[in-house]
């Protein structure tokens, strides 16, 4: 089929103010476009629900300074020595409660690096809902614990003496606790990971080819990175995997934080894709690739080095036996995969998103969050919503859920579900009536409808779960691709909230529909600023239809809780606080294909294993010998038997 784009438009100066999507195309030069809004939505898209641009935050942070702030001068001088430069806001979202509304707290830090933990005890409730602007409004004021109708009673009540003020030090422009500049001088080099005979995998255009590996990467501006027609030893293994939701739901006793329920795909995964610090980011040597975007813009952006695609020696062996009975000999693989990466920067938080290609066939989707912790002003119960970080600043508790597509097509397009699992049952022993013995034995399951394959968060999941094709392997056995979560989530949101439809995907550790168009993805892009009426419920997507012998979708969800502690200053770290997925070859293969791969290492006691044409890892001193200080390769494990 021909490339096709999806436009946005905003209609706004009309008399029914909406958003109308349009499909154009053929890519690159466009020559028609048609109005897919009602075949997607039922209807056009609500003006209310679109996401905020670059320029409403403008017009927002300009109404704060030049009309809410304006009401309180002696407060916001004395208080803060405010002179219109050394604040910065930030907005929560969804903004306020039911269908229609557009109320947003602003949440005021000091105007300094890493402000995000320098929260000065000020939040403003402003009313941006009308398309006129001379008719917002502010609706509430927030200082250190008490509420005010608005910046004029914030201002009377100071200047009346009837406020507990709080004066928060000011920092230094580099943030000082938050500075993110090293504390050390640099010393010795950290290690470095190079390729002595240069990369081992292609890439062309956006296609890439790495040993059986093969497939095309794409960005999508709303959900980021994405792969399509994933191949290993040229058969299809899923036709795409891509990032769909990442939702932070905070807690706080400050009402900007307590209300805010972050979906990044309305803000724009891929548009928030930062570039790539070489060597810190992504190895040093890694291929760096630029990505493009359409966003408030007439003309693309791009993004340089946005995207680096590296292999990685992992530092383990992939698998690996020493014998010490019998026969003496050593075999084993060195652990080198491809890794895909992209870094999205929102806001406070930084996501790496990596997908990494395995030689055993395996593929690995995994995120590591890290950046700067959320914060509220520490006041009254505060340490019921997390922990004390700093003088004023409550690092607040937050939960993280990321939701993925994986369109696996496994042997066909045509697949179905099952599950394998494991029971012990008690048994006689044959040689020994009079003794019993709890045997462990195989548990296998057909999951026949969407409603058995859906998983709910808590439930217990078969640990064997995959996608089987209709042909078998040599041994007899469906050939199929097992899932794999690795994850610590806990509840998205309660059930009974009114916006918890929009997230429904994240009752789910796994569910498994249908493939359809009309189903391509989890959420939408509107559900944040309209979750009371979402434009895509995924809940909607699970109504017990068979999935036996179908083109399936497994939607995955993996989530971990933060409570921000003092470690997380001046930032998170990435240890720990990884999660994700894997997709393993489960009789797929009539054996591991990782065994047919150039870097195998295997050698007897009696051969010479120092010699390159036995040992490849003994040519090291030769092969990389623009390294000084190469050790030869030795071995002592076949000595003193």
């Amino acid at each position: 089929p021909p490339r096709e784009a999806l436009a946005v438009l905003y209609f706004g100066n009309q008399p029914d103010p909406n958003v109308t999507e349009y499909v154009v195309g053929p890519l690159p030069m466009p020559a028609y476009h048609r109005d897919v809004t009602v075949q997607k939505y039922g209807g056009k898209v609500p003006y209310h629900r679109r996401p905020m641009l670059g320029s409403e935050y403008k017009q927002v942070g300009a109404f704060l300074e030049m009309v809410a702030f304006a009401a309180a001068p002696t407060f916001l001088k004395e208080v803060f020595e405010y002179d219109g430069t050394n604040v910065a806001f930030q907005t929560t979202a969804p903004h306020g409660f039911q269908s229609g509304d557009r109320k947003s707290w602003i949440i005021v830090f000091q105007n300094v690096s890493g402000f995000f933990v320098h929260p000065v005890g000020l939040e403003v409730l402003v009313d941006h809902s009308s398309l006129d602007i001379s008719r917002w409004a502010v609706n509430r004021v927030f200082y250190n614990g008490q509420y005010y109708r608005d910046m004029v009673q914030l201002e009377s009540a100071y200047v009346q003496g009837r406020i507990s003020v709080e004066k928060v030090r000011k920092a230094p422009r580099d943030g000082d606790f938050s500075s993110m500049k090293p504390r050390a001088p640099s010393a010795a080099l950290f290690p470095l990971q190079y390729e002595p005979q240069g990369p081992r995998y292609s890439i062309r255009n956006n296609h890439v080819l790495f040993q059986a590996w093969s497939f095309a990467f794409g960005m999508s501006v709303n959900t980021g990175l994405r792969l399509f027609d994933i191949r290993h030893k040229g058969e299809r293994v899923a036709y795409e995997i891509g990032i769909q939701e990442a939702l932070s739901v905070y807690g706080s006793n400050c009402p900007g934080g307590m209300s805010t329920r972050y979906m990044d795909g309305s803000f724009g995964i891929g548009r928030y894709t930062s570039p790539l610090v070489r060597g810190v980011d992504c190895p040093y040597s890694a291929t760096y690739v630029d990505t493009h975007s359409l966003f408030e813009t007439l003309s693309p952006s791009k993004r340089k080095a946005s995207l680096c695609i590296f292999e990685q020696n992992l530092g383990s062996p992939l698998r690996r036996h020493y014998s010490n009975l019998q026969l003496l000999y050593y075999g084993g693989q060195v652990n080198s995969a491809l890794v895909v990466r992209s870094i999205a920067t929102m806001g406070n938080h930084d996501y790496v998103w990596d997908f990494i290609f395995y030689q055993n066939g395996a593929i690995e989707g995994k995120v590591q969050a890290t950046g700067y912790a959320s914060s509220s002003f520490l006041h009254g119960d505060g340490l019921r919503y997390g922990n004390r970080v700093w003088e004023h600043t409550l690092g607040t508790i937050r939960t993280h859920s990321i939701n993925y597509k994986v369109d696996l097509d496994v042997g066909g397009v045509k697949n179905s579900l099952v599950a394998h699992d494991m029971a012990f049952e008690m048994v006689r022993a044959p040689w020994s009536p009079e003794q019993q013995i709890e045997r462990p034995r195989l548990t296998k399951k057909v999951l026949d409808t969407e409603d058995q394959a859906a998983f709910r968060l808590q439930s217990k999941m078969p640990r064997y779960i995959y996608f089987a094709a209709n042909s078998k392997n040599k041994w007899g056995h469906q050939r199929g691709y097992r899932i794999q979560i690795t994850s610590f989530a806990g509840d998205h949101v309660p059930e009974a909230s009114s916006m918890e439809r929009a997230i429904s995907w994240a009752r789910y550790q796994l569910a498994v529909t249908r493939r359809k168009e009309e189903e391509p993805t989890s959420t939408s892009i509107y559900n944040q600023n309209d979750p009371w009426t979402p434009t895509v419920a995924f809940a909607n997507f699970i109504n017990n239809e068979t999935i036996t012998n179908e083109d399936l979708v497994a939607w995955i969800t993996a989530g971990f809780l933060h409570i921000p502690h003092s470690e997380d200053i001046p930032n998170t770290v990435t240890v720990g606080n990884s999660v994700g997925f894997l997709l393993r070859p489960y009789n797929y293969y009539d054996l591991d294909p990782s065994i047919y791969s150039h870097d195998g290492v295997f050698f007897t006691s009696e051969q010479d294993f120092t010699a390159c044409e036995i040992n490849p890892i003994a040519c090291l001193p030769k092969t990389a010998s623009c390294l000084p200080n190469f050790p030869p390769f030795t071995y002592d494990g076949f000595q003193n038997m």
